[in-house]
């Protein structure tokens, strides 16, 4: 992890070190299907892919999580938070659980919002996310567009066609 963190990027209002860190360094589990969402939230804040990796359900159905396209969302995003909308289940005493949450991000200048309605597995005592259905949203941009012409934002000098927006 190369950023320290005093409170706990999850939102919870917790101190990391209290919420999300213990269970990203394994000396902790999470009791609950939020708490392991939320721990892996900060896991993707603090670049954490293994942890990320390690906490999916692995079975033949379900199909292998492509660790390349995680670690470049993880860092390659700014992440400004988590917001649970509600779960299901998924406490200490279940075997599974529902948590539908947004976590907010941007990469290249545009603020998105990832909605997602998460399922996960008790498994041995120990809570998996097992699949997730991603809702789509409305893309907000932080700055204001930039025009083909226009210098490229990056500072390279070029125009941003022929930089950063060529496709």
């Amino acid at each position: 992890m190369s950023e320290t963190f005093e409170m706990c990027p999850c939102g919870s209002g917790k101190k990391y070190d209290d919420c999300c860190g213990p269970l990203i360094k394994g000396s902790a589990k999470p009791q609950t299907a939020e708490a392991l969402m939320r721990a892996r939230y900060t896991a993707y804040v603090v670049h954490d892919v293994d942890f990320i990796i390690n906490t999916c359900e692995k079975s033949e159905e379900i199909a292998e999580i492509d660790r390349k396209a995680t670690e470049d969302w993880s860092r390659n995003s700014t992440w400004h938070g988590l917001k649970i909308l509600r779960t299901e289940k998924g406490t200490a005493s279940d075997d599974e659980g529902v948590v539908e949450f947004e976590a907010t991000y941007s990469q290249k200048g545009i603020r998105d919002v990832h909605h997602e309605i998460a399922a996960f597995k008790k498994i041995n005592g120990e809570w998996l996310y097992n699949t997730g259905m991603v809702r789509p949203t409305t893309v907000v941009r932080d700055t204001p567009k930039v025009g083909r012409n226009e210098p490229c934002p990056c500072g390279s000098g070029k125009k941003f066609k022929n930089c950063c927006g060529k496709n």
